[in-house]
């Protein structure tokens, strides 16, 4: 396990240790992203998605659970169970198809979806910190730590 906090000011910031983190993230990861409303959890995926080569607009897919991105032969699910009402819907919604090898799946209000959703590869923690943000990465598995590994040197 290795854990790795950085000090992010603003939303260019952020978007930039997006990027910064999705040129390191190995493929078929699990990232959850915890942080209260407003931290920047899909700020950061915006990031981590313009380093996979996506240019469009990144939203969160708060009414729609989920919204794919495919990208040069990949695919990103950016997930957001805010809005979700029980854990079991999850498996309704056919999540072990998204979380299949190859897939990188982020997942924004993970706890929401506790007793369904496997441990994360990587959990990122975006705490709000005076002017600026707080972010805590935790690798949780070998994957998780090719990321933290790569973004520490």
């Amino acid at each position: 396990m290795s854990v790795i906090t950085r000090s992010i000011y603003g939303e260019d910031a952020m978007v930039q240790f997006g990027s910064e983190l999705g040129a390191v993230l190995p493929d078929g990861i699990l990232v959850f992203l915890e942080g209260e409303l407003g931290a920047g959890k899909t700020t950061l995926t915006r990031g981590i998605l313009r380093a996979m080569g996506h240019e469009g607009a990144v939203k969160s897919p708060t009414y729609t659970l989920v919204e794919p991105y495919s990208l040069d032969g990949k695919t990103l699910y950016h997930f957001d169970l805010y809005r979700m009402a029980d854990p079991e819907e999850l498996e309704f919604m056919g999540i072990r198809d998204y979380l299949t090898e190859g897939n990188y799946c982020l997942v924004e209000w993970p706890e929401r979806g506790a007793g369904v959703l496997t441990e994360p590869d990587l959990r990122v923690k975006i705490e709000v910190a005076g002017e600026g943000r707080r972010v805590v990465l935790e690798s949780l598995s070998e994957r998780g730590l090719l990321a933290t590994d790569s973004l520490s040197t």
